[in-house]
């Protein structure tokens, strides 16, 4: 049996307030035209749902029973409403954003922090991963919204360019005598290279670099985080490729410095990533405003 949604809620302010007249207000319509909707709910039911009285109307017992899931239903809907209207303003929900941990520390940290502020009531979730990972996880809903390095080619994501950032070579005090040299890469091939894994963007950008000049990259160390690639450099256990602005600080105050090459290391990009052709949430549309 399907009815009419408008009837139920016809019926539930009439046996709310027990009054037509009354029912009829709070849904801005005509006495007569809340006495026809009662009249088709019970045709439909073929039974009667209230009976008057002197005050207006009661529930008959098929009316009472009616009423009780009725009235759950209302309470439920009415939940909805106030928690679409909580979404809409931001007052609640969550934000779910995958990323490599160094795009968090060095570069996303600020706009969470400032989307924090202005939206205490959305959930900040952070889902670290390598790009690869980054993608199955939006593929399969774990987050809303990835931040990677680009380029990203799959017709199921939309990647929008976000920022810009150059990758360069640091030694720490053990190679002092680099400072200020312009390497090949040939001589800068002599030392040990300390790269990040095989599966990052950034790994692959260089690797490929150094293959168009005829040079094989073969790392003396691979580790799994910006940290140690800064920490070991500084020890001096090797030539570490980072991110410039992820070693600012290391290079402001001197444990570190860049190593120069004869040959332009190109930048990269950057992007927010999102599923292509799929409506954004409102916490997920302002979190980008906010980072562009």
């Amino acid at each position: 049996m399907t009815i009419n949604y408008e009837l139920y809620k016809v019926f539930y302010w009439a046996a709310k307030t027990g009054s037509l007249s009354q029912a009829a207000k709070a849904l801005y319509l005509t006495q007569p035209s809340v006495s026809h909707a009662i009249k088709q709910l019970e045709d439909s039911f073929g039974l009667t749902l209230f009976y008057r009285n002197s005050k207006g109307v009661d529930l008959t017992p098929e009316g009472s029973v009616l009423y009780s899931y009725i009235e759950q239903s209302q309470i439920l809907i009415s939940l909805a409403e106030e928690k679409m209207a909580a979404l809409k303003n931001l007052d609640s929900g969550e934000l779910r954003i995958g990323g490599s941990d160094s795009l968090f520390k060095h570069y996303l940290l600020p706009y969470l922090e400032d989307f924090h502020q202005k939206h205490p009531g959305i959930k900040l979730h952070l889902n670290h991963g390598t790009t690869p990972e980054i993608i199955s996880f939006l593929k399969e809903g774990r987050i809303d919204l990835g931040v990677v390095r680009m380029p990203i080619v799959d017709p199921q994501l939309e990647v929008r360019e976000s920022f810009q950032l150059q990758e360069c070579f640091v030694a720490g005090k053990r190679y002092t005598e680099l400072e200020g040299a312009v390497l090949s890469l040939d001589m800068l091939l002599q030392y040990p290279v300390i790269l990040f894994s095989r599966n990052s963007r950034a790994r692959m950008a260089i690797t490929e670099l150094f293959e168009s000049y005829g040079h094989k990259l073969k790392p003396e160390i691979e580790v799994g985080s910006v940290e140690l690639l800064i920490e070991f450099a500084r020890k001096g256990l090797g030539i570490s490729y980072v991110t410039r602005e992820f070693v600012t600080k290391e290079l402001e105050e001197g444990s570190l410095f860049e190593i120069q090459l004869d040959v332009k290391l190109p930048p990269s990009h950057v992007g927010i990533m999102i599923m292509r052709n799929m409506p954004l949430s409102a916490s997920t549309g302002r979190f980008i405003d906010l980072v562009r």
